[in-house]
C-alpha cells in the first residue's frame, strides 16, 4: 500500500474512531519499528507494513490508551491480511477494508463472540436496506456472553433466524431486544424498563439497551435510519454511519469541553454532552454554547436582549445597549430600551411570549437541572441555547448576530460566532455533532471535535 492511499485509508475510516484526532505529520522509521507503537506526548505512530520507512503521527488533545493502541493493532493487521491478495478491484477492495475495520472493533470488544458480533453486524447491514410492509426495520440483538443456552435447539441460530421475515418485528432495538448467547443461538427476548435516568452514557432513548448490557452483555441496535449502535460497559461504545464507523470516546470529549479553563464544572460538561448526544440522535439538531466566565458581556453582544432568560444578563446587555445609544454617531436616534425598565416589566410590556413560555418550563434551574429530555426539547428549539459556567441559561432560542464574513449554514455560523467565548456544539438534523473553540495563537474559531 502506498503511502498516498494509506494516508487517504487512516482519514476516511480510522480517524473517525478516535475522537479529536489527526494526522500531525510522520516520523522516520525502520523495520526495527513495529507498525503502532505509543510515541512522544501520547501520540499513536502508525505504518500499514514492517519494512515502510515512515509511521504516521496521530494526535489528539488527550493522550491515547492502551486499548487505543491494541484496537489500531488490530486495524493494521486485519488491513496487512487484504493487501496480501493484491485486490485490483477496488470497490472489493474497499469493502473489504470495512470488514477488516469491522472484525477489529468486534475482536477490540469480545474474545469470546468476536465472530457472532461480526456476523450480527453483516446481518443488520442487510436489514438495513430492506423494508417490513413498507416500513424500514428498527431492531435490537444481545449478545450474552455468561453462558450459552442449557437446552438449545439447533434451528435457532441467529443467522438462520435471520432469513424468516418475522424475526426483525418481534424487537425493536429501544424497548426490547432478541437476546442470543456467545455462540450465537437464540436464548429469548428482553424487555427494558422504562428509565428516566440510570448510571450510563447513551443517548436518552437508549439508556435502558446501555444498562442492560454490561461487561459480559454486548447490544447491537438497527435505527430505522440505517445506523447500527454498539452496547457495552453500560455506554454507546461505537455507531456505524453512511457507511464509517465512529467511536463515542465520552471521556475525551467531556474533557475536551473544559477548553483548558479551570472554572468548568464537570457536572455541567456531562449534561451539555449528554444533551448534544441526545439531539445527535433524536434527528432534531441543534446549537449549545458554553461560554468562558471571562467572556460573557463579549459574548452578550451576539444575542438580542428579547432572547434573554436571566435578569443579571438582562441589566448587562441593557447597559451595553444604552452605552452605544449614547454614542456621538446614535445621538440623534431613540435609545432603544428605558434606562429604569425591569427585567419582569420588559418581558410584560414587550409580550415576550416565547421568554415567558420557556421561563416558566425552567422554573429557574439550571441547565444541568433540568429533566434530561427537557434539555433535549429545549435546545431543538431554532436558534442557539446558551449557558454560563455555572449552568445558568442565559438564552434558549436565540437568534445570533453572526460575523461578517461567517460561512456554512444558520447553526453553523452560530456555532463559530460563540466558540470565540467558549466552547460551542452544533448538531446537523443527519446527528454529526461538531464543537468549536477559539485558538487563541491566531484569533480563528478551529473545531475540536467531529463524531457521527
Amino acid at each position: 500500500m502506498t503511502k498516498d492511499v494509506f494516508i487517504k485509508y487512516v482519514q476516511e475510516l480510522i480517524l473517525p474512531l478516535f475522537t479529536g484526532s489527526h494526522i500531525a505529520g510522520e516520523d522516520v522509521s525502520s523495520n526495527r519499528d513495529s507498525e503502532v507503537a505509543q510515541g512522544n506526548g501520547g501520540t499513536m505512530l502508525v505504518k500499514p507494513h514492517k519494512e515502510d520507512e515512515y509511521r504516521l503521527i496521530i494526535k489528539r488533545s488527550q493522550p491515547f490508551k492502551n486499548m487505543d493502541i491494541e484496537l489500531m493493532h488490530a486495524i493494521i493487521s486485519e488491513l496487512d491480511k487484504i493487501n496480501e491478495y493484491n485486490i485490483e478491484d477496488e470497490t472489493y477492495k474497499q469493502r473489504l477494508q470495512t470488514l477488516a475495520m469491522e472484525k477489529a472493533i468486534c475482536n477490540s470488544l469480545t474474545e469470546v463472540s468476536s465472530s457472532v458480533l461480526l456476523g450480527v453486524i453483516q446481518e443488520l447491514d442487510r436489514c438495513a436496506r430492506k423494508t417490513y410492509e413498507g416500513k424500514r426495520i428498527s431492531f435490537g440483538i444481545i449478545i450474552n456472553e455468561y453462558n450459552n443456552c442449557s437446552e438449545r435447539v439447533e434451528t435457532l441460530y441467529y443467522s438462520d433466524l435471520f432469513k424468516k421475515d418475522f424475526f426483525t418485528v418481534i424487537s425493536n432495538g429501544v424497548q426490547s431486544c432478541i437476546e442470543i448467547d456467545k455462540e450465537g443461538y437464540l436464548l429469548g427476548h428482553v424487555m427494558f424498563e422504562k428509565l428516566r435516568f440510570a448510571p450510563t452514557i447513551s443517548p436518552y432513548d437508549y439508556i435502558g439497551v446501555a444498562k442492560y448490557c454490561n461487561e459480559k452483555r454486548i447490544g447491537v441496535i438497527l435505527l430505522e435510519g440505517g445506523e447500527i449502535l454498539i452496547f457495552k460497559n453500560h455506554e454507546l461504545m461505537y455507531c456505524k454511519k453512511r457507511g464509517v464507523w465512529c467511536s463515542y470516546c465520552h471521556d475525551e470529549i467531556i474533557q475536551l469541553l473544559s477548553n483548558r479553563t479551570t472554572h468548568t464544572i464537570k457536572e455541567i460538561r456531562k449534561a451539555i454532552y449528554f444533551s448534544a448526544l441526545d439531539c445527535s440522535f433524536a434527528g432534531s439538531g441543534g446549537c449549545l454554547a458554553y461560554v468562558n466566565k471571562d467572556e460573557l458581556e463579549n459574548a452578550l453582544t451576539h444575542i438580542d436582549i428579547n432572547d434573554i432568560m436571566d435578569e443579571k444578563y438582562f441589566n448587562i446587555k441593557k447597559q451595553q445597549l444604552l452605552e452605544e445609544a449614547h454614542k456621538l454617531y446614535n445621538m440623534d436616534k431613540k435609545p432603544p430600551i428605558e434606562e429604569d425598565i425591569t427585567y419582569q416589566d420588559y418581558i410584560k410590556t414587550r409580550e415576550l411570549t416565547k421568554s415567558n413560555a420557556l421561563k416558566q418550563c425552567i422554573a429557574g434551574q439550571k441547565f444541568h437541572e433540568l429533566n434530561r429530555k427537557l434539555r433535549q426539547e429545549l435546545i431543538a428549539i431554532d436558534g442557539a441555547t446558551i449557558i454560563d459556567y455555572d449552568g445558568t441559561i442565559i438564552a434558549i432560542g436565540a437568534i445570533i448576530q453572526i460575523e461578517a464574513g461567517s460561512s456554512g449554514g444558520g447553526r453553523l455560523a452560530a456555532a463559530k460566532t460563540l466558540a470565540k467565548y467558549g466552547v460551542s456544539i452544533k448538531i446537523s438534523a443527519d446527528g454529526i455533532m461538531q464543537a468549536f473553540i477559539k485558538d487563541r495563537k491566531n484569533n480563528k474559531v478551529k473545531p475540536i471535535f467531529v463524531v457521527g
